[in-house]
């Protein structure tokens, strides 16, 4: 028999409550001890039975795992967001329809969401389907490796910013640091192939244009750049880091070499040392357009009259880690990238609203 868990089951003005109350609360990666506290206290005063999974001595996730049933699917979403831009965007803005803040579409617009369609759908029936807000996502992901290193279920569900468009496949990721160090010497004797900030200006050069003839493809993003502090001498050291994105059959381990090789070359011509290193390797993956999650997902978005229109999620994110611990991860969530992480963030509620009900819908699917 179907459940007759309806949309009407959500609170709007709950659902707004619960985003403000999450923005309002200041939790970049490393310092989500407040944020989980009242979580804690606020799915547990719902009749959840939220557990708490410890990351170390004062950080932590929150897990609920309705018992007495086999789970088929996780929904999912990182609490945590990147450091503040300018401490006077923190607290939460609102504006007719759209909410600002800090971690307003990456992600607490998709965590609220969840949350609330979680919480409806509990005082129904509990769903086999398990709940859980990760730490550490914006850095290396080390909530969702917790998580894993103790649940695995066969499908999961990520509150990413997509714009309510369904993700089935997603960009690979890695980030590369290069540094060049040579000799400090006064600024009167600098010599060409000896200065570590110019060598590593050129080699930027290169590998920008190895990336647009030969892979314009992938996204690429300079960053960090610096050199030792000096005065009136050659700086001793430079140093960068480069995120790149790759598209989700991309090879990321050849693309890495090519890389490798071009660094190689410049070491060759300068009289200088280089070093490289490779960290957040992920490959991109793509999901049939088929199987349970999606057979569900593709039954909402006809219900509700929404355009099923699948497309590559381009960042990176904790669905990377699920996929390749054995999970088939779908991202939906609302807000979008081109927000996240900005100055001015923000997301709409209304999209916010949609999203919860397109979850509750979903976890309805189950009980059919």
């Amino acid at each position: 028999m179907r459940c007759n868990m309806l949309p009407a089951d959500l609170d709007p003005e709950g659902l707004r409550n619960l985003l403000r109350d999450l923005i309002n609360i200041y939790s970049p990666t490393g310092k989500e001890q407040e944020i989980v506290r009242f979580l804690f206290h606020y799915l547990n005063g719902a009749g959840l039975p939220v557990k708490i999974q410890k990351i170390g001595a004062e950080r932590a996730n929150l897990v609920v795992v309705p018992p007495g049933t086999e789970i088929e699917a996780v929904l999912t979403g990182h609490i945590d967001t990147v450091a503040a831009h300018d401490p006077n965007l923190l607290s939460c803005r609102e504006e007719d329809n759209l909410i600002a803040g800090l971690g307003a579409a990456d992600m607490k617009g998709g965590c609220a969401a969840i949350i609330e369609a979680y919480i409806a759908c509990w005082k129904r029936s509990p769903p086999p389907v398990a709940l859980a807000l990760v730490c550490g996502e914006e850095e290396d992901g080390d909530g969702t490796r917790m998580f894993l290193g103790e649940y695995r279920f066969p499908w999961a569900l990520v509150a990413e910013p997509s714009d309510l468009r369904p993700c089935l496949s997603h960009y690979g990721y890695f980030e590369m640091a290069i540094s060049t160090t040579g000799k400090r010497v006064h600024a009167s004797l600098a010599a060409a192939g000896q200065n570590p900030v110019e060598s590593m200006l050129r080699l930027l050069l290169r590998i920008s244009e190895y990336f647009t003839r030969n892979r314009p493809e992938l996204v690429y993003n300079i960053r960090d750049l610096s050199s030792s502090r000096s005065g009136f001498a050659v700086p001793e050291r430079c140093d960068v880091q480069l995120d790149v994105h790759l598209p989700p059959t991309a090879p990321v381990g050849r693309v890495m070499g090519e890389l490798d090789e071009i660094i190689t070359e410049q070491k060759e011509e300068a009289d200088l040392r280089f070093s490289l290193s490779f960290t957040n390797v992920h490959a991109g993956y793509e999901l049939a357009h088929e199987g349970e999650l999606v057979e569900k997902l593709k039954r909402v978005y006809l219900e509700q009259r929404l355009p099923w229109e699948p497309q590559a999620f381009r960042s990176h994110s904790d669905a990377n880690l699920l996929r390749a611990a054995g999970t088939k991860p779908i991202i939906l969530g609302p807000g979008s990238l081109e927000e996240a992480h900005s100055p001015h963030e923000f997301v709409s509620f209304e999209q916010v609203l949609q999203a919860s009900k397109i979850y509750l819908s979903l976890m309805a699917q189950y009980h059919s």
